[in-house]
C-alpha cells in the first residue's frame, strides 16, 4: 500500500543569529490513504513545526519528504504554493474566514486561485455547505455565525478542492464541549467518506476521535499507536 505521505529523517533547524535550534530530530513517519490521525506533543516538542512542515507552509532543514509521491523537500515557494491548493485543506483553531465574505464566498475562495468560474464557484460552494449541514446559511457572514458553524464553514473550504490531506490544528480549541463532539462527529464522518485527515491536538479526549496517535516529544517520535 502506497503511503500518501512520507518522511524520511526530517530535520528543522531555525537560527538565531549563528546558534542553531534544533526543533526536527529525524522524524521517520509514513501516512496513508484515508487514515485518520492524531499528533500530540507538549508545547515545545516539534508537533507545530511537524505541521506546517506537512502542510508545505515551512521547509525541512535535511531529510525528504514526499506527498503522493511527489518529492516536495526540493520545490521552491511557487511550487509549494500550488502543491498546498490543490493536496492540502486546512483547518485552523481561529476559522480563519474573510469577514466581508458570507459563507458561500468564504467556501469557494480556494477554487478562485484554481481559475474555476462565479457559477461554478458558488455551485460547489453550496454543495459543500449541504455536507457540513449549513446550507441554510450560505448567506451569512462570519459575524453572523456562531463559533461552531465558523468551524463547519471552514471544514467546507478545506474539503473544496477535494485534498488529499485534511490537516486540521487544533480545530476544537476554541469551541465549548457540546460544539467541539459535533465537530469531531463531522471529522469522522468526513474520514469515513474517504478522506485522509491529520489532526494535530494536545487534547487527549480529541486525539481518542482519531484511529491512530503520533506522539512527539523533543523533536522525535516518541510513540506510534492504533487505537481500537
Amino acid at each position: 500500500m502506497q503511503a500518501i505521505i512520507e518522511l524520511q529523517n526530517v530535520h528543522k533547524s531555525y537560527f538565531l543569529g549563528n546558534q542553531e535550534l534544533p526543533i526536527l530530530k529525524g522524524i521517520d513517519l509514513n501516512i496513508f490513504k484515508n487514515e485518520y490521525v492524531s499528533l500530540m506533543g507538549p508545547s515545545g516538542s516539534g508537533k507545530s513545526t511537524l505541521m506546517n512542515i506537512l502542510g508545505c507552509l515551512d521547509t525541512l532543514s535535511a531529510g525528504s519528504y514526499k506527498l503522493n509521491q511527489k518529492d516536495v523537500s526540493s520545490m521552491q515557494d511557487d511550487e509549494l504554493a500550488k502543491v498546498r491548493n490543490e493536496e492540502i485543506g486546512f483547518v485552523f483553531q481561529q476559522f480563519n474566514l474573510l469577514p466581508r465574505l458570507n459563507a458561500w464566498e468564504n467556501v469557494a475562495t480556494p477554487l478562485i486561485y484554481a481559475g474555476i468560474g462565479k457559477k461554478e464557484r458558488e455551485e460547489r460552494a453550496r454543495a459543500m455547505l449541504e455536507k457540513v449541514g449549513l446550507s441554510e446559511r450560505a448567506h451569512h457572514k462570519p459575524n453572523e455565525l456562531s463559533g461552531g458553524q465558523s468551524q463547519r464553514v471552514a471544514i467546507a473550504r478545506a474539503l473544496i478542492n477535494n485534498p488529499s490531506i485534511i490537516l486540521a490544528d487544533e480545530p476544537t480549541g476554541n469551541l465549548d464541549s457540546t460544539t467541539s463532539i459535533e465537530i469531531m462527529e463531522l471529522f469522522s464522518t468526513i474520514h469515513h467518506q474517504g478522506n485522509t485527515v491529520i489532526l494535530v491536538t494536545h487534547e487527549e479526549d480529541i486525539a481518542n476521535h482519531t484511529k491512530r496517535i503520533i506522539r512527539i516529544k523533543d523533536g522525535k517520535v516518541a510513540s506510534d499507536q492504533s487505537v481500537l
